[in-house]
Parts: C-alpha cells; structure tokens; sequence
C-alpha cells in the first residue's frame, strides 16, 4: 500500500519531513489492531474505529516513529524511510511487504481468526513484531488474551542476559537495562498501573528465531516521543533507542 496517514491519540497535523516522499531500504510499520473487548476510548475521542485512527495503536503516534528514523539516521548505516506505515492486515498480502512491524499500547487487542492467521503466517515466513507499552497486571491479562489467541501452543518468556537482541549493536548487560517511563512520570513520578519491574520478553519460533518482542513496564514509544523535549530525561531515550535498534538489527539477520 502506497503511504498513508491516519488521526492519532495525540496529534492529527503532525508534519511531513521534507524528504517524506524519497523511498528506502527499511521502513518502520506500524501494525493496526482493533481494541479488545472493555477498552475505553483515549480522552475525547471515545469508542472509534480502529480503522480510521484514533484508538490505541495511533498512541504517541506519528511523532515516536518520525523521532526514531531521525535516531536510526544518525545511529545506523541502515537506509531508512523518514516516515513509517500503517500496516492493516486486511489489505490483502500488503503485510509480507513490511518485514518489521511495531504495536505500541497493546493492552488488549483483538483480531479475528483471519487476521489471526494472517499474521501467524506473517511471523512464520520471517516477519517480526514488537508490542510496547503494557503497564501492570490488568494489562498484562488483556494482553494475553488476544496473544493466546494469535498463538495458543507458544510461551512468552524474559530475554536471557546473553540473547543477542541486547548485544546485535549495543551491549546491553542488566545494569544498562533499567525502565524506561513515559512523558507522563514528570507529574506522577512513578510506573502506571503498579508496574515497577521492566520485562524485557520474547516468543521464539521452532527453529529457536525470536518472532515476537514484547516490552512490559516500559514506555519506549515515549522515550522515541519525547526525545527532542530538554525536560524528558536523556536516559531514557538513550536506552530506548538502543533497545530497539538492537531488535530491528536482530530481527533483519535472523
């Protein structure tokens, strides 16, 4: 599918860059998802439909994925796309064009069988998935539901220290793997929804590939949002930038 533009949680004019329209060898997708069952809709917005923006898999959309080409640009030989895409898995074979999908706020999510399949296909013929931004045990269970779902014979397990998702550019040990809070913590000063560990989590396939990455208690999106903001603390971009720069490397080689 040709670049497309949707309304999001935050904003609904975010300029282009200039170079919008030059094409490149890597581009940042962004999977599109219906909410599950019990989300309500992002401040004003309400219950909308998912495939016209809006609901949460637009949150810190476009701007956290304009900010990490920018980062990608500066911190890789990777050619990268200055804008990302909106994949929707109902237009027809468009998501085997985009080998590295991003969902942000995956709370809960709920695709049909189809989509279901499709995407499992997706997975199994090398395509990656990252789902960011899940904050606490409520939401860990909303995840989950929709993930048994997409793959009910898999586990979702921590990265171990010495996976190479840490290590494909950056070293990664444990002490440089602390939480990453959103924009929001500057008023509250603590984790959402009692999620004060950070988990670092992945669903390998049979042949042992990581397919899937799955953040929880970390707002990564934020750290990509927030990074030209002087009062959003450096660490956490630093990391989340490294983070997943990382994935993408390891997701592109293996």
């Amino acid at each position: 599918m040709p670049f497309r533009e949707y309304p999001g949680q935050e904003y609904s004019n975010f300029p282009l860059p200039a170079d919008a329209k030059e094409p490149a060898e890597f581009v940042f997708a962004r999977l599109m998802y219906p909410d599950g069952a019990g989300i309500r809709g992002f401040g004003r917005f309400g219950r909308r439909d998912w495939r016209e923006g809006y609901t949460n898999w637009t949150n810190d959309y476009p701007r956290s994925d304009r900010h990490l080409m920018v980062a990608f640009r500066r911190l890789t030989r990777i050619d990268s796309r200055s804008i990302e895409q909106p994949v929707n898995l109902d237009d027809g074979d468009d998501v085997y064009n985009w080998p590295f999908l991003y969902a942000g706020r995956v709370i809960a999510w709920n695709f049909s069988d189809q989509q279901n399949a499709k995407l499992r296909d997706y997975l199994a013929r090398g395509g990656f998935l990252i789902c960011d931004d899940i904050w606490g045990d409520s939401e860990w269970e909303g995840f989950l539901q929709g993930f048994t779902h997409l793959f009910p014979d898999r586990q979702i397990e921590d990265l171990a220290d010495d996976d190479p998702a840490f290590h494909t550019v950056y070293d990664l040990d444990p002490r440089y793997r602390y939480q990453i809070l959103g924009q929001w913590a500057g008023r509250s000063g603590r984790p959402l929804n009692g999620g004060i560990t950070p988990h670092w989590r992945g669903v390998w396939d049979e042949k042992k590939r990581m397919t899937m990455a799955v953040w929880v208690n970390n707002d990564t999106g934020d750290s990509w949002e927030w990074a030209d903001d002087p009062t959003y603390p450096e660490r956490y971009s630093a990391l989340g930038f490294r983070v997943v720069i990382n994935h993408v490397m390891y997701a592109m080689t293996h």
